[in-house]
């Protein structure tokens, strides 16, 4: 167990370093960050002092070896466009696309693994022809169209809903949270269905047809010949091996709902991470581009590390097959 935890942490590093290295390599060929930050006017004794302060001057594995340095302590430098710290735009901006990811990955989860369960124990009942139906609605429209959809009905149409903006929040510390005023629920409704209704038909469809996968196989057979109940059989020994394969393809949905927020953030104008780096890309602000994408990776990383783990206590075949090997 402890040898699959190093390799694994080994495994995470190197991939951070790789995405440092691409996310550095934007300093060097997207634009030139004196020009940004002096202008097109700027003098010859200006440009050279800058780039001095920069540290632009030294060779290029010790630029990369700061950079790297400051990466791993949180410090990206200063926004070209707003000029303030990196590390505190993303702080500010990071609870409101955190808090978004977390109640819509709560929806997924909450009505995807149901809803795929049902739909495999039921095939020919009409409310899963239902929900089959609806899953594939939801898995070909675009996001930006679901978003828009909703803002017609719910917030047009009906007004049952607002439309854009975080809503009412709460300092809790250096945390700001909207979960803990009702405007701020209100608001975070349908943006959050806009993001999980793509990830949850895409577990609805992944739970139903590894669920039929199990059903088929000879130790369900076998449970069925001892007597035991449906339900015993269904969720007692079917679904927890179901959920061995899920959980990857989740744990990857689950972390691409902060990474590929920018869309539902865009069309909602919710002031998180995404808008940022609409933002930042529109105005090739590069050191809030290369933050958001080492965050992002590290995000991937952390959620990728906990779904290994994850496996160990729910298929005890790893265990086995672990001690055995070593």
């Amino acid at each position: 167990m402890i040898a699959f935890i190093l390799r694994r942490v080994i495994q995470a590093i190197v991939v951070m370093v790789v995405v440092a290295f691409i996310a550095f390599l934007l300093f060097q060929y997207v634009g030139d960050p004196v020009v940004f930050l002096l202008g097109q006017d700027a003098k010859p004794d200006q440009i050279r002092q800058l780039r001095t302060d920069l540290g632009l001057d030294q060779p290029f594995f010790v630029q990369f070896w700061h950079f790297l340095a400051n990466a791993v302590q949180g410090e990206f430098g200063l926004s070209l466009r707003q000029g303030a710290k990196v590390s505190r735009l993303i702080a500010e901006r990071f609870p409101a696309t955190f808090e978004l990811a977390l109640v819509a990955a709560v929806l997924a989860l909450a009505l995807g693994i149901p809803m795929g369960v049902y739909a495999a124990l039921r095939r020919g009942n009409f409310l899963s022809q239902v929900f089959m139906t609806v899953s594939l609605l939801g898995v070909s429209l675009p996001t930006f169209l679901i978003g828009i959809l909703l803002i017609l009905v719910f917030a047009v149409t009906l007004g049952w809903f607002p439309s854009f903006g975080r809503g009412a929040t709460v300092d809790l510390g250096w945390w700001s949270t909207g979960l803990a005023t009702r405007d701020g629920w209100m608001h975070v409704v349908l943006p959050a269905l806009t993001l999980a209704i793509f990830q949850l038909t895409l577990i609805m469809r992944l739970v139903r047809a590894e669920m039929l996968e199990v059903l088929r196989t000879d130790y369900i057979k076998f449970a069925r010949a001892r007597g035991l109940s449906d339900r015993a059989i269904h969720f007692g020994h079917a679904l927890k091996n179901t959920l061995v394969p899920v959980m990857t393809i989740t744990g990857l949905q689950l972390g691409g709902l902060i990474a590929f927020a920018i869309i539902t953030e865009q069309v909602f104008q919710w002031p998180g991470m995404g808008l940022l780096f609409i933002q930042a890309v529109t105005f090739a602000d590069i050191p809030i581009m290369a933050a958001y994408l080492c965050l992002i990776a590290l995000i991937f990383v952390l959620i990728n590390l906990v779904v290994d783990l994850l496996y160990f206590a729910v298929d005890p075949r790893l265990r086995v097959g672990t001690a055995g090997g070593h």
